[in-house]
């Protein structure tokens, strides 16, 4: 559907260029771009319409997607995760100029006091000094708990809200990056759970839950509900179970929805894991109730009562 919009729109694009450069002379539609004489030309008649046409491209050729990178000279997008957004100047630590040509004594002693002021301008408010030591941190859990760029971003977000609006003030920066981290997953529809956040952070589980409902009611989120379909992909993956079973566990939590009893009040990773011990038994990719436990993170016991309930209120005949 969206492709069908997009080639719609540059029909309409293409037929307004037309219009625009109607030949005056025949009074053709049909126009020819000469880029490097920098005309258009009427293919009917040959009248140049326009001459002297600027090129907006670069004036450099590349062949390759490194050359390309070597030789361009915008910097990278602006990062949220950075805490000055990826806009600042680096001094390198290398003393010789790009030709590589090393410094004199002169030279280096006043690259490294430049160098020196620079980082002190860098960090320079209290602000800036909390967003540097928060993005440090962001940086670490999120390549500790595997999170996508968009979700690091969501969650840097999110904290750099707090933190410029000063509704945050005398928090503990570790809770309030693990909360920011938390939300972010949950809005992003690929959650994770308070004990995992906890387990690669400096703060403890029931510190991050605090800040957590701070920030939700500060910057007033409206959080949707954690689905246990959303935790299927990742469990699934990290007990290497094949496709037809990950289908299978979303089919019984479907049916499972539809019955309130089942999910209201009940953590949703025991759920996702009850089902996938079923789905496993179902489709005979059999795994032990103990690794299902240890992939969800959740006790065999729990695995077990939503197991039961499962099967009970569903009426699922379980191969012997």
């Amino acid at each position: 559907m969206s492709s069908r919009t997009d080639r719609k729109k540059r029909a309409e694009r293409h037929a307004r260029d037309q219009e625009e450069f109607r030949c005056p002379e025949c009074g053709g539609t049909d126009v020819v771009q000469d880029l490097e004489k920098g005309e258009r030309i009427c293919a009917t008649c040959g009248l140049v319409l326009s001459d002297h046409r600027i090129d907006t491209g670069p004036e450099w050729r590349a062949f390759t997607s490194d050359e390309k990178d070597a030789r361009s000279r915008a910097g990278a997008p602006t990062n949220y995760a950075i805490h000055d957004k990826g806009l600042s100047t680096m001094i390198d630590w290398r003393d010789h100029d790009s030709s590589g040509k090393k410094f004199s004594a002169k030279k280096r002693s006043e690259i490294y006091r430049l160098r020196k002021w620079q980082i002190r301008t860098r960090v320079h408010s209290s602000v800036d000094r909390n967003l540097a030591q928060a993005m440090s941190e962001l940086e670490r859990l999120s390549s500790q708990l595997g999170l996508t760029k968009s979700i690091k971003e969501l969650a840097a977000l999110l904290y750099r809200k707090l933190i410029i609006r000063r509704l945050a003030r005398s928090r503990s920066i570790d809770a309030m990056v693990g909360a920011a981290i938390y939300a972010a997953c949950r809005l992003r529809e690929s959650p994770r759970s308070l004990e995992e956040i906890a387990r690669h952070s400096r703060v403890t589980k029931k510190k991050i839950g605090q800040h957590y409902r701070l920030l939700v009611e500060k910057l007033k989120l409206r959080m949707p509900i954690s689905d246990p379909a959303n935790y299927v992909p990742r469990f699934i993956t990290q007990l290497g179970l094949p496709g037809e079973v990950q289908q299978k566990v979303l089919e019984i939590l479907t049916l499972a929805k539809e019955n309130r009893t089942l999910v209201t009040g009940r953590d949703p990773r025991g759920l996702a894991a009850a089902a996938i011990y079923i789905a496993s038994i179902l489709t005979d990719h059999r795994v032990t109730q103990r690794d299902i436990a240890m992939a969800a993170g959740v006790t065999e016991v729990t695995v077990r009562n939503r197991y039961k309930e499962l099967v009970n209120k569903l009426n699922i005949t379980m191969a012997p």
